[in-house]
């Protein structure tokens, strides 16, 4: 039986700020969240959601049901550049005319839009260094070759998210704070008085993790950086990316760490003894292979795990063709989270 397509939803979460959740294409992530926040003579958007041939359409779905209008929108903040978060927003702008905020980093996005096909062809070779056989990086380019989502440009901000930028609104001033390692171009953004957490898919309330690899040298490094940081906000209530609010934000910010611990350590025990491609140390980890659906989400994690063992000096690379990996002589256990 066909899965019923998931439609525009709209709530009120509390006086002048609102969830709208609207509909994404992936097997398993059927949504995320957009955030209506009253401020500059309207409403600020707090992320787009994903482009598709009916995106404006559920979105003003999801507005209407809050009693709100997409001609109201005056000002877009993205948390990061992705597309389930940014890539309705060419769309948006072209029907209200408003201003677009996102962080300077994005060349991520830009490598993805300009090139799809040189992208592909870097994650192939990434795969292949990681000992990927051939025969499924076959099938991987086949599948991602016969995927057609639909792409709306996504324009240059009008003006760079930096720290400390404020965002004014009606609640008072939310004010951003750089949260680099889901994304280089990650922020999120918080409301002192009210204590409210903006936070992307830095922090989320069911616990997820993915990194962008090969654009910095460390992302999960970044990311642990970044959840001290949002930690001593002390945040009373989190609008994440996707799912529902939640109040135990700093429950959620510790468990997130203690799964990014719980991963590097699986990793080190599994090349204790011998040395092992990212391929071979997939299982061992997460316990199942790679297949088309998560081959790029989990060895895109496991190789940014290897990149922060290897800054540790707690692993060290011994091979090519396949790259492989082994724990280093005294590298010792990692610190406890």
């Amino acid at each position: 039986m066909r899965a019923r397509a998931e439609r525009g939803r709209g709530e009120r979460v509390q006086p002048g700020v609102y969830r709208l959740r609207l509909p994404l294409p992936f097997p398993g992530v059927p949504h995320c969240n957009a955030w209506a926040v009253r401020g500059a003579g309207g409403l600020i958007l707090f992320d787009t959601g994903m482009y598709a041939e009916r995106s404006l359409a559920e979105l003003e779905r999801a507005l209407a049901m809050c009693g709100l209008a997409l001609s109201e929108v005056r000002l877009i903040v993205c948390t990061h550049a992705h597309l389930d978060h940014c890539g309705a927003a060419g769309a948006i702008i072209e029907a209200t005319g408003c201003e677009m905020l996102m962080h300077e980093r994005h060349e991520h996005l830009r490598r993805m839009l300009a090139d799809p096909q040189a992208l592909l062809d870097r994650q192939l070779e990434v795969a292949r260094q990681s000992g990927v056989p051939e025969s499924a990086l076959r099938r991987y380019a086949e599948q991602r070759r016969a995927e057609r989502f639909d792409v709306f440009p996504v324009p240059e901000p009008d003006r760079p998210l930096r720290e400390g930028t404020e965002i004014e609104t009606d609640l008072g001033a939310f004010v951003t704070y750089e949260t680099p390692g889901h994304a280089p171009s990650h922020v999120c953004l918080h409301q002192p008085e009210h204590r409210l957490l903006i936070s992307g898919d830095h922090v989320l309330g069911r616990v997820s993790l993915y990194f962008d690899y090969g654009y910095t040298p460390d992302p999960v490094g970044e990311y642990l950086s970044s959840l001290d940081r949002v930690q001593a906000l002390d945040a009373r209530l989190c609008l994440a990316g996707h799912g529902r609010t939640f109040s135990d934000v700093g429950a959620h910010i510790r468990a997130s760490r203690e799964l990014v611990h719980e991963r590097l350590a699986a990793l080190q025990a599994a090349i204790a003894d011998e040395a092992l491609s990212a391929y071979e140390i997939v299982p061992r980890i997460y316990g199942q292979g790679l297949s088309e659906l998560n081959a790029h989400w989990l060895l895109s994690k496991v190789l940014c795990y290897l990149a922060h063992l290897q800054q540790l000096g707690a692993i060290e690379q011994v091979g090519s063709d396949p790259d492989r990996w082994r724990a280093r002589a005294g590298g010792g256990p990692l610190a406890e989270p």
